[in-house]
């Protein structure tokens, strides 16, 4: 964790609404605009279960203010043959930036994902968020070459 930053933890209740606001933000980025109600029935969900549906981590800054989140499902692989935690969301204020608050977040998700039994942690990101992958490659992970494909339930 960089100078500046005070803690990267588990989110509690008493993080909600600060959560909240860079999840809004962060669907902002991708210009999405889920009803606030499912963003914070998400966090509560994830709040409830931890080991089952996975956690959410929030690094505040020195002066105690909510700068960056991560949230990791947990999931399985069959090729892989193990659990393995999904890192749906990373997201850095754009204030914060550039001070390595990604990569501690990307480590926090790892040793949850050590805690929580998954062997491997595994992401996406938009294939034109070039400031993203050039951090990944500079963690050392690895990109894949995989097509994503969603449909309406």
């Amino acid at each position: 964790m960089s100078a500046g930053t005070r803690a990267i933890r588990p989110v509690n209740a008493s993080d909600l609404n600060d959560l909240h606001e860079l999840m809004r933000a962060y669907c902002d980025f991708y210009e999405a605009s889920p009803a606030s109600e499912d963003l914070l029935a998400l966090a509560q969900t994830l709040l409830d279960d931890p080991h089952r549906e996975g956690v959410q981590l929030l690094a505040r800054d020195a002066d105690g203010r909510a700068v960056a989140f991560a949230t990791v499902y947990w999931s399985w692989s069959t090729t892989s043959a193990c659990r393995i935690g999904v890192m749906n969301d990373l997201f850095v204020a754009e204030e914060a930036r550039g001070r390595g608050l990604a990569e501690a977040l990307i480590d926090a998700c790892r040793t949850e994902c050590t805690r929580h039994g998954a062997r491997k942690l595994t992401w996406q990101t938009a294939p034109d968020n070039l400031r993203a992958r050039s951090m990944y490659e500079r963690v050392g992970a690895a990109a894949e070459q995989w097509v994503d494909y969603s449909l309406p339930s």
